[in-house]
């Protein structure tokens, strides 16, 4: 069997790896054109920082609710229709974002719109665990994280010109149609891998069946909290200092409008894009440790310089430095989690490493958006910060390393491997 040079996947999993890395372009170019538009357009309302912080919230609570469910249907029913499914919502809760007349149904549209995306995200992530083992993981995960890097940043170039240009409705209008693409390329043209995860658990002489039993195991893994922790902890920085107070910051204090606004987060998106694959080689060959560790205190870094910047020009630089630390990272943080996932249990240990960071969706915009009311919003940025660098140092020191090295004379894993767990030709 035929295997991609370099990443060690065979014809069928590689043409897998390409289908998802067009799904996600969808996904993510309409995520991506609302970006720097969700709190201008809710600031139209006329409340406040908090309130604002809110409709960010709202749709990381739905992720959060949504993501052990959409891992059971996906585990139950086939990771196809999970993304077909998740497509479907987010087109509905786009829609009724464009269309809302006021703050409540706003709110309620962005609830929606979360559980769709938390659908696609949590599929996504799954499909890549079942095509991919411990020693390739870092590299196939990297190549999905690269375009969804570079097409969230391209996503959202368009996104501030049309709210500039055209209305704050018009990146809603386009992220629905994108999310329509999303539901037919899932439906009819990504392969469906639960085979391969069925594969793995039939090894599995005895184990827990039970989605409680299931859940309670994946936790007890060592190091899956605290790679949770760091998965919260990044997720709370880029939704609730990221995209909530920075955008607002940006306007209020630098006096930039949404086209600069939307530049300076393109740019974290495609100066990522530059790490991010020699991120996956490295991950691969020394460790996820050595990225996770340093990748998570160079974010904290970023976080106080954006609350220095007092100029277009500081902004984009505070933006490369965060885009830099998000390349570096990467996937690398889902990459440990499925490397720890007990045999047979892919979908149960991505869908709550999943759930758990989109707590940090939840909590980050609430929280934060608190603290700039309170205080400022260099203040909580500063919190931002010191919350991940204690989780990067906590991290250094309890979590294990999970990449599994294989002994020298053994062959090339990236090929053997898979072709061990490949189900029969039908």
């Amino acid at each position: 069997m035929s295997t991609s040079r370099g990443i060690g996947l065979d014809r069928e999993r590689w043409r897998i790896l390409v289908w998802m890395c067009l799904l996600i372009t969808a996904n993510q170019l309409g995520f991506g054109a609302i970006v720097p538009v969700v709190p201008l357009f809710a600031e139209q309302f006329g409340v406040s920082q908090s309130a604002i912080g809110l409709t960010i919230a709202v749709f990381g609570l739905a992720r959060f609710l949504v993501s052990v469910p959409a891992s059971r249907i996906a585990d139950q029913y086939g990771r196809r229709n999970a993304l077909a499914i998740g497509g479907i919502i987010t087109v509905v809760g786009t829609v009724l974002c464009a269309v809302a007349p006021n703050f409540g149904f706003f709110l309620a549209a962005r609830f929606v719109a979360g559980a769709g995306a938390s659908f696609v995200l949590t599929g996504g992530q799954i499909v890549l665990a079942d095509i991919s083992n411990s020693q390739n993981r870092g590299r196939v995960m990297a190549i999905y994280q690269g375009v969804f890097l570079v097409t969230v940043g391209a996503g959202a170039f368009p996104g501030g010109w049309l709210a500039e240009n055209v209305s704050l409705e018009a990146p809603f209008w386009v992220s629905a149609a994108l999310a329509s693409v999303v539901t037919v390329l899932a439906w009819f043209l990504v392969p469906e891998t639960r085979q391969y995860a069925r594969t793995a658990m039939a090894k599995v002489v005895a184990g827990p069946r039970s989605s409680r039993s299931q859940l309670a195991t994946v936790i007890a893994a060592p190091g899956f909290l605290l790679i949770s922790l760091i998965g919260f902890v990044t997720v709370a920085a880029r939704t609730g200092a990221l995209f909530n107070v920075i955008p607002l910051f940006a306007e209020d204090e630098i006096g930039l409008g949404a086209d600069q606004i939307g530049i300076g987060l393109g740019m974290v998106s495609i100066i990522g894009l530059i790490f991010v694959y020699p991120s996956g080689l490295l991950v691969d060959r020394f460790g996820r440790k050595a990225i996770i560790v340093p990748s998570t205190i160079f974010s904290a870094a970023a976080m106080l310089l954006f609350g220095l910047a007092t100029s277009f020009e500081f902004y984009l630089f505070a933006s490369i430095v965060w885009s830099t630390a998000s390349g570096i990272s990467g996937a690398t943080p889902a990459a440990y989690a499925a490397d720890i996932a007990p045999p047979g249990m892919t979908a149960p240990a991505m869908g709550l490493f999943r759930a758990i960071s989109d707590s940090g969706y939840v909590v980050g915009p609430l929280v934060l958006g608190a603290i700039a009311d309170a205080t400022s919003s260099v203040t909580a940025l500063r919190v931002t910060s010191a919350m991940l660098l204690i989780a990067g140092l906590l991290f250094a020191i309890r979590a294990p390393e999970s990449l599994k090295r294989e002994p020298r004379d053994q062959p090339d894993l990236g090929a053997a491997a898979l072709r061990e767990t490949s189900p029969p030709a039908t």
